[in-house]
């Protein structure tokens, strides 16, 4: 199972993530979300759980802890929605403005 983790202080890093969750289970993966531009963590990650029961225990019982002085929100990850190549309305916008 795929789980998101949000609200994450920015001095986590995957490694902390991965120990958060192993308690629970095997963990196939823990990765915080960067900037790609600085670097520096986003506040938020995913953790992979291949055994389901052991996920949503996990998630159960960290939703709503305290990670260094902030509340984190886990929950299943939903599915990544596809995402347009660009802006429909701008586009559109300049294809009809010649008048």
């Amino acid at each position: 199972m795929n789980i998101y983790v949000s609200n994450l202080s920015f001095n986590v890093t995957d490694e902390d993530l991965q120990d958060f969750f192993a308690d629970y289970g095997e963990v196939s993966s823990a990765k915080v979300i960067t900037d790609k531009f600085t670097n520096k963590s986003r506040g938020f990650g995913f953790v992979e759980m291949p055994d389901d029961e052991a996920a949503r225990k996990a998630i159960a019982e960290l939703d709503g802890g305290i990670v260094e002085g902030r509340a984190i929100k886990v929950t299943e990850a939903r599915p990544r929605e596809e995402r347009s190549g660009g802006n429909d309305r701008r586009s559109f916008s300049r294809s009809n403005n010649r008048y």
